[in-house]
């Protein structure tokens, strides 16, 4: 079960980024009655949605290595670059972005440059994804399977 652990906390990062971003905030602004309103409500998701990226990349960082060990797990290995990237993308967008766009400090601008990092942000949780999935597959394991008749 534990060794499943890091394919579990990917697919929670990378679906919470799917949902919010692709689901959720584009239905807010097609059935709430304002732009307005639907901003300030996309300005909450987007940030609860950061806190939920911090913590799958803190626990991705914490179980990288076994205790006692010189070297990462294969999987931590693969993907440290895209976890690092993704738990950095997901703090300069609430801190460095989000500010502008809520003070409506050239909007279209930063509006844009929010959703690249949003768009790169879930790139990442979807390379960690992959490859968290890749090295834990049965064809990985397969010489230690029983040989069926």
């Amino acid at each position: 079960m534990l060794q499943r652990l890091p394919a579990l906390v990917a697919a929670l990062w990378w679906g919470s980024l799917t949902t919010i971003g692709f689901l959720v905030v584009p239905l807010l602004f097609s059935h709430l009655p304002s732009p307005s309103l639907a901003g300030f409500m996309a300005a909450k998701l987007f940030a609860a949605q950061t806190w939920v990226a911090v913590g799958c990349c803190l626990v991705l960082l914490l179980i990288s290595k076994p205790k006692h060990a010189l070297a990462q797990h294969p999987w931590a290995q693969a993907a440290m670059v895209f976890i690092l990237g993704g738990l950095l993308l997901a703090l300069l967008t609430q801190f460095g972005v989000a500010p502008r766009i809520i003070a409506r400090q050239d909007l279209r601008l930063w509006h844009s440059v929010g959703t690249v990092m949003y768009a790169l942000q879930w790139c990442c949780a979807l390379a960690v994804l992959w490859r968290t999935l890749r090295h834990d597959s049965p064809a990985q394991n397969f010489e230690d399977a029983p040989a069926e008749v």
